[in-house]
């Protein structure tokens, strides 16, 4: 977990040392973005399926909780 919490570090690290450049002195995060429309479909549709992504994930979870049973080798 600690090798997690380091790498999460260093990639912060990394990205507050070069914001606002995507592309070291030559692309800015607001020049990389697309345009605000796009952003706004894409937003909907986030929206719309990450509900939809998590219910189902729980609903499997649901249907499929203790089914399952200790493994053994024909013992």
């Amino acid at each position: 977990m600690l090798a997690v919490w380091i790498f999460v570090f260093a990639f912060a690290g990394l990205g507050h040392s070069l914001f606002p450049y995507l592309v070291e002195d030559r692309l800015t995060i607001w020049q990389a973005a697309a345009a605000p429309e796009s952003l706004r479909f894409v937003l909907v549709g986030a929206i719309i399926v990450i509900p939809l992504i998590i219910g189902y994930t729980v609903l499997s979870y649901r249907v499929f909780w203790g089914k399952a049973r200790e493994l053994t080798y024909g013992s």
